[in-house]
């Protein structure tokens, strides 16, 4: 780049003057650069396609696990067969994987269930023992109730033979007075 006046062109500098590229009266690079960018343009997508962007994708194929392989047989596989080997594989080890998740999740459901099963029993076991202990107590309080009920009508049958005999004596005590 070469200050030319106020502006900066694409030029070269020689002892005898400025030669500026895109003037056509200085150089030819203008038509000589768009002939072959208008005859070439083909081949210059056709190559980077093919060439730099195959090389691109390839690599990129080869960094995600996809590279070109032989199978059993020793073909070699393209990366679309690869594709869908890995994509088969992979597969399979996702549905491994979710086999294995719900075994566990039912190992761990079934040992949950039994101990909580364990822990129902138990629970019966200590509601029939109370249960039981309770009746045993109510028996008891019963048998004792009886016993109290018994010695209460004991109580009253002797009170009410004293107080007839006591006014029994006292008839007999006025009767005798007033002979």
């Amino acid at each position: 780049m070469v200050k030319v006046g106020n502006k900066q062109v694409r030029a070269r500098q020689y002892p005898w003057g400025v030669v500026m590229i895109d003037n056509e009266s200085h150089s030819d690079f203008v038509k000589l650069r768009e002939m072959l960018l208008r005859t070439n343009m083909f081949d210059l997508i056709e190559q980077t396609h093919l060439k730099h962007y195959e090389l691109f994708r390839r690599n990129r194929l080869v960094e995600m696990g996809f590279a070109d392989c032989s199978n059993a047989n020793g073909k070699t596989m393209s990366i679309s067969e690869t594709y869908e080997a890995r994509h088969t594989e992979l597969k399979a080890e996702i549905q491994k994987k979710e086999d294995d998740i719900k075994e566990a999740f039912v190992a761990k459901v079934k040992a949950k269930e039994a101990e909580l099963k364990e822990a129902e029993k138990e629970l019966h076991e200590k509601f029939v023992m109370l249960k039981k202990q309770h009746a045993e107590q109510k028996e008891r309080v019963e048998e004792k109730k009886r016993m109290l009920e018994d010695e209460i009508k004991d109580f009253q049958r002797r009170k009410f033979s004293l107080e007839q005999s006591r006014l029994h004596s006292l008839g007999t005590l006025k009767s005798a007075k007033k002979k």
